[in-house]
């Protein structure tokens, strides 16, 4: 018996990019699907090719940053579907730029979708998990900007390194209960990240001179970018193998490993005797 079939698991940011792909990944293991996005033209076109392959696919229009948009969505997966087994709290935005020169405007919009929407998540479904005693994972998308700092990604970074300390203390709370949790750190992603987030980014919130829209990033902050661009099905296999195995951190790059290890050799260095 597959663990994921006929289990539902609801999935922000669903409509395209890594949402999409897990969809994909989930729906072939059988799963029913409730997508939510800002943008409704992609959530048609992704529940459509779902539905074209047998999958039964629920789609509601979501912004993970309302508090009230977040809990409708829960009460929506419950309603249609009776229960919820997966939870992916992924919708997300970036920021790119130094914060010495960021507005409060970039905090707060980098905040609300990256930070608060996992929170809005958590809210919404683990409660509700919890009370129908039916086991169960959340998943959280942080990135391996919530895992070292990186420049030219300092605001991005803050909102990612909490949602790691949120999954790495929600699984402490949750492991003995019957409900996973993983947080997922991906580096370079094939996705329209970039695009989105100037473009669903809410006026109020807009910088006096911002596009509405962007052909890429500024080439000096993609050159501080660094590691190779995966596709989406790839970061979706490594989210139902960690759902299967119960992993709690999902990496995506074989470049992680040095990044991480320097960071812990800076941390570790603090304890040697003449610097203690």
């Amino acid at each position: 018996m597959d663990a994921f079939r006929d289990r539902v698991a609801v999935i922000t940011g669903g409509g395209a990019g890594i949402g999409a792909g897990m969809a994909r990944a989930f729906a072939a293991r059988g799963a029913k699907l409730v997508l939510a996005d800002l943008d409704e033209a992609a959530l048609a076109r992704t529940a459509g090719e779902l539905r074209a392959g047998g999958a039964e696919v629920h789609t509601v229009r979501c912004d993970v940053g309302e508090r009230a948009q977040v809990l409708a969505l829960a009460d929506a997966a419950f309603g249609r579907f009776g229960a919820v087994h997966v939870v992916c709290n992924n919708a997300g935005i970036a920021i790119f730029g130094r914060m010495a020169e960021a507005s409060h405007a970039d905090w707060e919009y980098t905040m609300r979708v990256d930070f608060w929407g996992v929170v809005h998540g958590v809210e919404a479904f683990v409660p509700r998990l919890l009370a129908q005693n039916q086991g169960g994972h959340v998943v959280n998308t942080a990135s391996m900007a919530g895992l070292v700092g990186m420049e030219w990604l300092g605001i991005y970074c803050a909102a990612k390194f909490a949602v790691v300390g949120l999954s790495e203390s929600l699984q402490r709370e949750l492991r003995h209960q019957g409900i996973g949790v993983s947080v997922l750190c991906p580096m370079i992603v094939q996705t329209e990240i970039n695009r989105n987030s100037v473009r669903n980014r809410p006026a109020h919130l807009r910088n006096p001179g911002d596009p509405t829209d962007i052909d890429d990033i500024p080439a000096d902050v993609s050159g501080a970018m660094q590691g190779g661009v995966i596709p989406v099905e790839e970061v979706a296999r490594r989210v139902v193998r960690a759902i299967d195995r119960g992993d709690l951190y999902i990496l995506t790059h074989p470049e992680q490993r040095g990044f991480l290890e320097r960071r812990h050799r800076r941390l570790e260095g603090m304890f040697a005797p003449e610097r203690w």
